[in-house]
């Protein structure tokens, strides 16, 4: 029994020592690792924040009626270009009949209150022209009898303005005739002739007739989310991609961002603006989407690595690269960091332009088999 397992362990033995060997002998066939190299180059690093937007002018004028109507004739169309003052649209007036009433009986009201006073007028003269009474009575009966028929002329001219929106000596300033109060573009006339149009008042904000603005001035409105916000201050430059005009980068400036933000889709988002400054003629129609690169922070021409081949220490947490200092050797190498834009970081010393370094995590492609 003790002769058999005694045989049984030898067998072992010799099994584990042979497969030793054998594992041995495959490991030193296979072909030795062998660690690719790059150099650092000179790049220009950006660190930006990304929103999304729309390109709108910087101010929009609606332009709105100061009686209630129906469109006429019109006079503009959108892209037209048109001063202060220009003519826009035409209403004629559908007098409201309670005005109207109004309006008919305060004219007889005032020419009964003149008829009268003309009359103590009449008889206060003849008195005067006998010497019966003084000028200063007289001159009173005068003033009443005058208040009295200015009266009635601002009635009747009440009444015509109630019934067609104008009255004689009038005209230059009729509120039937519609004109621009800014100088700009037509970018929207949401009425047509025959339409009826309402005045503003402290009930309802009116018809708007046209959307005016100076497309010259735009601006970019645009929202981030609440992670970027904080990054971000005004006075950053904005790099302006507009989706319709390919291969052309509109310049910025921050100058608003809200010091209150909105939940949208479950995130707090916060709307930013920024001025655009053109140097060129390329026209931007209002409302075309756009995205904004918010510059944080730039370096120009400097030595930079891709992210991939920097390294931290597991206790410091310093970053580090290993620089080849014979064929397949490497020797350890603190540096220190700049910016970083997600791919290339900035090196601000540790390494040279010539020094190579170690690609220490390449990833393998899958081995297939049949």
């Amino acid at each position: 029994m003790k002769k058999t397992v005694t045989i049984i362990i030898l067998v072992i033995i010799t099994a584990v020592f042979v497969g030793s060997l054998y594992y041995l002998y495959k490991k030193n066939q296979e072909d030795p690792v062998t660690y690719e190299t790059e150099q650092a180059s000179i790049e220009t690093i950006i660190k930006k924040a990304v929103a999304t937007g729309s390109i709108v002018p910087k101010e929009e004028v609606l332009i709105k009626p100061n009686i209630s109507g129906i469109i006429e004739e019109i006079f503009i169309e959108a892209g037209d270009q048109i001063k202060s003052g220009d003519l826009i649209a035409k209403i004629r007036v559908v007098p409201n009949v309670s005005s109207l009433q109004s309006a008919q009986n305060a004219v007889e009201s005032a020419k009964i209150a003149l008829d009268n006073q003309e009359k103590i007028y009449n008889r206060q003269k003849e008195l005067f022209d006998k010497g019966v009474i003084s000028a200063n009575e007289f001159d009173g009966v005068d003033v009443t009898f005058k208040q009295a028929k200015q009266s009635y002329d601002a009635a009747k001219q009440n009444y015509q303005i109630v019934k067609t929106g104008t009255a004689r000596g009038l005209s230059s300033v009729a509120n039937t005739l519609i004109r621009s109060t800014v100088t700009g573009m037509v970018l929207e006339v949401p009425v047509k002739s025959g339409n009826q149009v309402i005045e503003a008042n402290n009930f309802n904000d009116g018809t708007t007739i046209a959307t005016v603005a100076d497309v010259g001035e735009m601006i970019f409105e645009g929202k981030v989310d609440e992670s970027e916000v904080g990054k971000i201050k005004e006075n950053l430059p904005l790099e302006i991609t507009v989706g319709a005009i390919e291969n052309k980068k509109f310049d910025a400036v921050l100058d608003y961002i809200a010091p209150k933000g909105n939940e949208e889709n479950g995130a707090i988002q916060f709307e930013i603006k920024g001025t655009l400054k053109k140097k060129d003629s390329t026209f931007i129609r209002a409302g075309l989407s756009a995205n904004a690169s918010i510059i944080l922070a730039r370096a120009d021409s400097v030595m930079a690595l891709k992210e991939a081949l920097i390294q931290y220490d597991d206790k410091t947490q310093k970053p580090f690269v290993e620089i080849e200092v014979a064929d397949q050797q490497f020797e350890k190498r603190d540096i220190e960091l700049g910016i970083s834009d997600g791919i290339n970081v900035e090196i601000k010393s540790g390494i040279t332009k010539d020094d190579k370094l170690k690609v220490w995590n390449i990833i393998k492609k899958p081995e297939f088999t049949n």
